[in-house]
């Protein structure tokens, strides 16, 4: 039931893709900022509070349906509650058209329609950007956007509680920006629970990830890259996700001061240091090739994916 309930999920967005401005999707938005409203009183337990009081809100109606439906052995029904929520926790095409827009818009030279659009998408000042920092950000994006609208969604939704689990990890995973990216957010003491909570509730999702990354493209060269250049993002898991990505692809993401101190020897501050090479990551600098190059190793992620869920509900079912 969970592969072809992400199957027909993906068939169905494929078809009818769900806005990311959908009223559902407001609703959860709407709660999050009374959330906030009621209970950040500018201590980090009361923003642990809030989040888990809005994970019950969401999470306990969601286990509870599937739960009877299975009880009454009602599974046609169990089955399309299933894909309603992969559906809606799902968002493989919620941005693609930004990306798809971009690389259309390079394709033809159109620089300037290339960054309006990638401004829209990313809300960066994107004035007077090269085409190679265009398709930089763009890949970047796309990845990370993947990973937490496809691949973290399906490993939650393997998890014994399934469908409640799946919503669990895209809530958080909203939470961790909207109570800590926000200008009247930002150093909070609320939001602290909330980037904690997600650090670890996606700590397995990033890294297989990155895996299929390195197994669907070149795999010396993303293990290198990951192991030796992810640390350089502020942001374990965003590092994790674009130094291995990039690697896999044959392409250098991040940009060149991103948290990262040069690699000198330890006693640098008595060493002639001219003549130490700073170490690069492998790869080319990003250009147009770069997102024909994302379009495919994602797609042979989602591919290895599916084939590996397909395996496994197999080995389930025989057993």
């Amino acid at each position: 039931m969970t592969f072809l309930s992400i199957l027909c999920a993906l068939l169905i967005e494929q078809l009818k893709p769900l806005r990311a401005d959908n009223p559902i999707y407001a609703e959860i938005k709407s709660l999050a900022l009374r959330m906030e409203t009621w209970f950040n009183a500018g201590h980090p337990r009361h923003g642990r509070m809030g989040w888990f009081l809005m994970m019950a809100i969401l999470m306990v109606p969601t286990a509870a349906i599937y739960w009877v439906l299975m009880h009454y052995k009602l599974f046609i029904a169990a089955f399309a509650w299933n894909i309603l929520i992969v559906y809606l926790t799902l968002g493989f095409r919620h941005y693609s058209h930004y990306f798809t827009s971009i690389q259309l818009a390079l394709n033809a030279g159109d620089e300037a329609t290339a960054r309006g659009l990638l401004a829209e998408w990313t809300k960066l000042d994107t004035v007077g950007m090269e085409v190679a920092e265009i398709s930089r950000i763009a890949v970047e994006k796309s990845l990370i956007t993947t990973h937490r609208n496809v691949f973290g969604v399906f490993f939650w939704f393997l998890m014994p509680l399934g469908p409640a689990c799946a919503v669990m990890y895209r809530v958080a995973e909203y939470l961790s920006r909207a109570w800590n990216e926000p200008e009247h957010m930002r150093n909070e003491a609320f939001g602290q629970f909330a980037a904690q909570a997600f650090y670890w509730i996606d700590w397995i999702p990033v890294r297989l990830t990155a895996v299929a990354f390195a197994v669907v493209g070149n795999f010396e060269d993303a293990i290198y890259a990951w192991r030796n250049f992810a640390d350089r993002w502020q942001d374990e898991a965003i590092g994790i996700i674009l130094s291995a990505g990039g690697g896999a692809m044959g392409v250098r993401l991040g940009t060149p001061a991103e948290n990262a101190a040069k690699v000198l020897p330890v006693d640098a501050a008595t060493v002639d240091t001219t003549d130490v090479e700073q170490e690069v990551l492998p790869g080319e600098e990003p250009s147009v090739r770069a997102l024909q190059s994302t379009v495919g190793l994602v797609w042979r992620a989602l591919l290895l994916w599916m084939m590996l869920l397909l395996l496994l509900s197999g080995a389930v079912w025989l057993g």
